[in-house]
């Protein structure tokens, strides 16, 4: 986090312009009393150090942008929303991708394996930003059953299905894609393994054996996966959060970057790394507690 945090303020601060850059210069002045507002007047190791003892006690420090507003606040403002969609996202995306993977892997070499694969592999190669377009057009614009964009208008403003589904889709239908392939591969691996074989000397049901044997050990690679999955999904929720116009911390960092807000990216930078440890972390120990021949010293 510490490596992270250091790379992303020298990036930014490297990065030409400046928050308070604009068309018409600031008279020397006021651009010296803005410097020692906000401490640009200082050098640059210890501007560093001051954020990041900051950082340390859980302050982000102000918004350059947004008047009268943390990057705190704008945080607590938008990480529910994303964390809502990229959640959602993940759980249609496991629950769908583990399904059709299982139904593809057991009926291998047959129509509907090749059906569901040849669906997967669109599902990979159409980038969301396509996709979602697309969804707008069909079921927003064309069968006005969801909203185009936004989270409604006042005094309906609020996270609903009609505002909500077509994103959660629009995210999950890469993972559902990658899922059903990892998981096809997976099943097809385990099906063919001696303890499989063992369970069917025993004189199992064929569904006894896929649920009680199969499925668990299958769902190991899915594990592995899923945590950095998750913290892919959160990232790629800004894409979908501007496409949708989704005030969530996506949209956040975007703006953060192009008006150069050095906090408020920085801000969402941590907040991102701080999920793809956490998220990592988790999905080791889950996959160390499910398979008993992985030990870690």
């Amino acid at each position: 986090m510490l490596a992270i945090i250091t790379m992303a303020f020298f990036m930014m601060r490297a990065a030409p312009g400046g928050p308070f850059d604009g068309e018409r210069k600031l008279p020397p002045a006021t651009e010296a009393a803005v410097a020692a507002k906000f401490g640009f007047d200082k050098p640059l190791h210890e501007q560093y150090l001051n954020y990041v003892g900051g950082v340390l006690t859980g302050d982000f420090g102000p918004s350059y942008k947004t008047l009268g507003k943390s990057v705190n606040d704008l945080i607590a403002d938008g990480l529910p929303l994303s964390l809502s969609i990229g959640i959602l996202a993940m759980v249609l995306g496991i629950t769908v991708g583990t399904f059709l993977g299982v139904f593809a892997g057991l009926r291998q070499n047959t129509a509907a394996d090749y059906s569901v694969m040849g669906i997967a592999m669109a599902g990979i190669s159409i980038p969301t930003f396509v996709t979602g377009p697309i969804l707008i057009l069909i079921f927003a614009l064309g069968a006005g059953i969801f909203a185009v964009g936004g989270l409604g208008t006042y005094p309906n403003i609020g996270m609903s299905w009609h505002n909500m589904t077509l994103p959660v889709i629009t995210l999950a239908l890469p993972q559902i894609a990658i899922i059903s392939r990892l998981m096809r591969a997976s099943i097809i691996e385990t099906m063919r393994s001696n303890h499989i074989r063992t369970a069917r000397s025993k004189g199992l049901s064929e569904r006894q054996v896929i649920a009680r044997h199969a499925l668990p050990a299958a769902l190991l690679p899915l594990i592995s996966y899923a945590g950095p999955a998750m913290a892919r999904v959160m990232t790629g929720s800004v894409v979908i959060e501007k496409i949708f116009g989704l005030p969530g911390l996506g949209s956040y960092f975007v703006d953060g970057a192009l008006n150069r807000d050095y906090t408020l990216v920085m801000g969402a930078i941590i907040v991102y790394a701080g999920f793809i440890v956490i998220l990592n972390l988790i999905a080791d120990i889950l996959y160390a507690m499910l398979d008993p021949k992985v030990k870690y010293d």
